[in-house]
């Protein structure tokens, strides 16, 4: 039996067990340094057996998952080189930084177990090994990230494992992911955070601010909303390339200044034209580091039972619908109620199931 070794089954580390478990000729242990987690992925069957001894669910193991937070990993390898890991062990994580750990990892003893990064790029709103889900990583990148002096043998072994993910692979070198995702994800998390907290500022004199920032602005911002610890950890370990994304931002914003102030609106025209273009050529329908949001609004009249009938209607055609949410509801105003699905394939068999019993869609 190949053994797979999970240290932290969350979202990440459960869903990874998920799709691990059950296939012929692999069994997964989870670990976590609480019993009552251990005993919560046994119950969940998420993983065959659990423990909380690090040298149980270690030793013997032909791949270790390190899915813990960014701040945690350095000391995991650490703890690892201290074990009798079996030869040809193949090591990975993943976290959303990549230059770090791995620079870790040359440094440690690990005998002849081996070190390759990596990086799901894939999330959800919720987190915990009760988030965990088989589909998590379907057509999602699943970036890693090797040294150039990893054996093509060990790449080709984590890369095959990986298949059981249903996800698009991608190898890059470490500090080049760290580049690319502090530009497409680390960098507009703190962008959204400092506008949340600038409109902040203004509410506590004017409340109408946080009044008339509900939907768009609200959409825009709720990456603003990431859990604070592990953000503080990926950022600052990520800070020499943020320095520099921010230093370059700041340029590209008092260019907005230079505009304004010289009332050039050619050049703000030309700007929306050149960000327009280039974000209409992204892919619409791929996983990515900031993951997407299924929803779509439908207008309904203030009427008894129509939330009722509209949940109903989507759950008799085996539409997976994940929340629901009254915008507006007033007497002689139809109201509007946002749906929310897990994933693309939910939005789009409800959007056409609404449109066909008389629902006003749009998104």
């Amino acid at each position: 039996m190949t053994k797979i070794a999970i240290f932290g089954v969350g979202l990440i580390g459960g869903s990874l067990a998920l799709c691990f478990k059950g296939k012929p000729g692999l069994t997964v242990v989870g670990h976590s340094v609480r019993e009552s987690s251990a005993a919560k992925y046994l119950e969940r069957g998420v993983v065959d057996y659990a423990t909380t001894s690090l040298r149980e669910a270690a030793e013997g193991a032909d791949f270790i998952f390190l899915c813990v937070p960014v701040g945690s990993l350095e000391q995991y390898v650490h703890d690892l080189s201290g074990l009798d890991l079996k030869p040809g062990c193949i090591i990975t994580d993943v976290g959303s930084t990549k230059a770090s750990v791995a620079a870790t990892a040359r440094n440690a003893q690990l005998g002849n177990a081996v070190f390759i990064g990596g990086h799901p790029m894939a999330g959800s709103e919720r987190s915990g090994v009760e988030a965990a889900s088989y589909y998590l990583f379907e057509n999602a990148f699943y970036v890693l990230t090797p040294d150039a002096s990893t054996a093509q043998r060990d790449i080709d072994k984590l890369t095959e494992l990986l298949a059981y993910t249903r996800a698009n692979i991608v190898h890059v070198a470490p500090e080049e992911h760290d580049e690319i995702v502090g530009a497409i994800s680390h960098l507009p998390h703190i962008i959204a955070v400092a506008l949340v907290n600038l409109v902040r500022g203004y509410n506590d004199t004017n409340a109408l601010y946080s009044v008339l920032a509900a939907g768009g602005f609200r959409d825009l911002t709720r990456i603003a909303s990431s859990e604070p610890g592990v953000w503080r950890d990926i950022l600052v370990n990520n800070r020499e390339v943020l320095l520099k994304l921010l230093r370059e931002w700041q340029e590209g914003t008092s260019g907005f200044i230079e505009m304004l102030q010289q009332e050039d609106g050619a050049g703000i025209e030309q700007a929306f034209q050149q960000s327009g273009q280039f974000r209409s050529k992204l892919p619409e329908r791929r996983k990515g580091m900031i993951h997407s949001v299924y929803e779509c609004y439908i207008d309904v009249p203030d009427h008894p039972g129509i939330i009722g009938h509209v949940a109903t209607e989507l759950g008799n055609s085996n539409i997976n619908l994940s929340n629901i949410q009254i915008i507006e509801s007033r007497e002689d105003v139809p109201g509007i109620l946002r749906l929310s699905f897990r994933k693309q394939e939910d939005l789009d068999l409800a959007v056409q199931k609404l449109d066909n019993i008389g629902y006003s869609v749009h998104f």
